[in-house]
């Protein structure tokens, strides 16, 4: 039998499971910053500073008090740990295990992004770190003419990142943003689960992630951007199964959507009266068509497009505001003259005095999470709305 909900019911249900509904929904400190990554399974790290790193900013959004020396600790505690989810990602070390198929499968031939089977350099890669312990990249010595471009990463760059995604090698640190890689042996904390998971224990782990993470979600977010036909017949059997036993439920969005649910759809907690400004990578938005579908919110990043056919602007945030997106806003912290430049800010609903008061909270809060001491407020749509905005953030000095 299909269960009956409605959208906003919808909307609550996303916001609560992603940790977006209220404050704090973790706990603060570093214990939330572990309990946040272990509930949404992975935090995705991006390489832009446009404003702060993604995955520092996702943590910040679910962590009012998140400091990036925190996610540090927590990968020094090999509490957490790097390596590929859907992209790269951070991700609980309690669930380590659950990345070996996608290791053993590299290890055994799979395509991916870049391959490196120059052999010899990573038994020498490897013989170094084992005598010296952790190397970046730079340790080791570019070849004579070498290229410096992305795609023209010297060998041995190549080579460790191979070594990485099939599992030989682990990052157990960045300085600054550059990866200190160890081999796996010396990098694994004691008494971790390192056994690797049959296909059944995979899809169960899909299923089970995602129920937590999200609440409910169509067939196909339960192995977004996962390959192969044995995962997604195997997730697709215990959704159908789960429902058979009760421990789902199975319902039909509005667009039409079939989608598998927490048996507790329902909550009482209201939405905060607040505004969030997410990050372009954040797990909640990550999934285009899951956005689009849930909130009617149809978000692209436009870093990746060309300039000329960008609408928002080139990093352009989503704006939350209770359980609705309601616009994007186009941030550049300017970190030599302290200021947060919101170059553009678009909103396409109803604008009062409540959404205007605690967007200027909100940018007012992204201002100082940046280390800015400044907003400089750009272009507005609509145009009227700006002297109102930059009265209530001049309040907040």
């Amino acid at each position: 039998m299909c269960a009956l909900f409605t959208e906003s019911q919808f909307r609550k249900k996303a916001l609560l499971s992603q940790g977006l509904l209220q404050n704090d929904p973790f706990g603060r400190s570093k214990a939330g910053v572990l309990k946040a990554i272990e509930h949404l399974a992975y935090v995705q790290i991006d390489t832009i500073s446009v404003v702060e790193r993604a995955h520092h900013h996702v943590l910040w959004n679910r962590v009012s008090n998140y400091q990036p020396c925190m996610l540090e600790e927590l990968v020094n505690e090999k509490k957490v740990f790097e390596y590929w989810f859907h992209a790269a990602a951070y991700l609980p070390m309690k669930d380590f295990r659950f990345a070996l198929p996608r290791m053993q499968a590299i290890k055994s031939g799979e395509k991916h992004w870049f391959a490196n089977t120059d052999k010899p350099l990573m038994k020498q890669i490897c013989r170094r770190i084992e005598a010296e312990g952790p190397l970046m990249a730079r340790d080791f010595a570019d070849p004579v003419g070498g290229q410096k471009g992305w795609w023209d990463w010297k060998p041995a760059k190549q080579a460790l990142e191979q070594l990485f995604i099939q599992g030989d090698l682990m990052i157990t640190g960045r300085q600054g943003f550059q990866k200190k890689y160890d081999l796996m042996e010396r990098a694994l904390p004691a008494g971790v689960d390192s056994q690797c998971p049959d296909i059944i224990e995979q899809a169960r782990f899909f299923v089970d992630m995602t129920i937590k993470a999200h609440g409910f979600a169509a067939i196909k977010s339960y192995t977004y951007l996962r390959k192969g036909a044995e995962i997604r017949k195997s997730v697709k059997d215990i959704l159908h199964q789960q429902v058979l036993d009760g421990t789902l439920l199975q319902s039909e969005m509005r667009c039409g959507t079939v989608v598998y649910c927490d048996p507790q759809m329902l909550s009482r907690k209201r939405p905060a009266n607040r505004v969030v400004l997410l990050s372009p990578f954040d797990n909640c938005v990550i999934q285009r068509e899951r956005c689009r579908r849930i909130f009617g919110f149809d978000y692209q990043i436009e870093c990746y497009v060309p300039a000329a056919k960008r609408q928002y602007g080139y990093f352009c945030l989503p704006i939350l505001y209770k359980d609705k997106f309601v616009g994007r806003a186009d941030c550049k912290a300017n970190r030599k003259t302290g200021v947060l430049e919101v170059v553009s800010l678009y909103l396409t609903c109803d604008i009062d005095e409540q959404l205007i008061t605690q967007l200027a909270i909100a940018l007012y809060s992204f201002m100082k999470f940046n280390k800015c001491t400044e907003i400089s407020l750009q272009k507005t749509v609509p145009v009227v709305m700006k002297a109102a905005l930059n009265k209530q953030i001049q309040l907040r000095f």
